[in-house]
């Protein structure tokens, strides 16, 4: 499951999307509207994302793809929201499932920072003043940890 939707994010859903017998562990990320940002200490109303939706998808293949790569062997959901959300509701979620618990949560903080760096969605801050600003996506400083 890798979506880019208009629909609220179930997190259950991802949980289960990737769920198997053979993984001891199932991680799950949702990234949801906060009231403030870290750039703007005005409070936030709701945030409008945009996507280029054939790029994000395709994106969203090659981060879970390199997830997988780095990580593996595990399965991954990621699903991404666009249109307008209100503060509390859930923008993004990720649900890796790994043989153990370590690589699950490596696995799934890889993938949110490489989302963060640079997928093809876009964040519009609505601020309760009525100003609007853009936010850029941030780097990522997500490493693959070696294996020596």
């Amino acid at each position: 499951m890798l979506e880019i939707t208009a629909a609220p994010i179930e997190l259950d859903a991802l949980v289960r999307a990737v769920r198997t017998d053979a993984c001891g562990a199932v991680v799950a990320f949702a990234g949801v509207v906060r009231e403030t940002s870290p750039a703007d200490p005005r409070p936030v109303r709701r945030i409008r994302y945009e996507a280029y939706p054939a790029l994000a998808s395709t994106q969203l293949r090659e981060i879970a793809a390199a997830t997988q790569a780095a990580f593996g062997p595990l399965e991954i959901a990621i699903v991404h929201r666009v249109g307008e959300l209100a503060l509390g509701e859930t923008s993004i979620a990720i649900a890796v499932a790994a043989p153990h618990r370590g690589r699950a949560f490596d696995a799934c903080e890889y993938a949110i920072d490489e989302i963060k760096a640079g997928l093809a969605v876009w964040k519009e801050e609505v601020f309760a003043d009525g100003e609007r600003a853009w936010r850029a996506n941030e780097a990522a400083s997500a490493e693959v940890p070696s294996s020596t």
